[in-house]
């Protein structure tokens, strides 16, 4: 992945919901980079949702109809775990 398509990846993961971008943000800053090319793409199509169902999937609120980005969820919620961690000493 070049660099411009980077970047172009990281602005579309900007969202309007601020509780989205928190989740979204650790993710792009240290996993993405390290993505594989068919993984990029799964992240570009998560990226095509809507926030809210973004949140909800996230949030495990609701799950996900489209079962090919249920790892790509798991992926952004487990670098959001670590993130939390890695902030609240002695958190679960």
């Amino acid at each position: 992945m070049d660099e411009i398509e980077l970047k172009r990846i990281i602005w579309r993961s900007r969202r309007g919901l601020l509780e989205v971008d928190l989740q979204l943000e650790r993710f792009v800053k240290e996993v993405l980079p390290t993505l594989s090319g068919t993984d990029l793409i799964l992240f570009q199509d998560l990226l095509l949702l809507s926030d809210n169902d973004l949140l909800d999937y996230l949030n495990c609120k609701a799950e996900c109809p489209d079962e090919r980005l249920r790892p790509m969820l798991e992926q952004v919620r487990s670098a959001q775990r670590q993130a939390v961690q890695t902030e609240t000493p002695g958190a679960i």
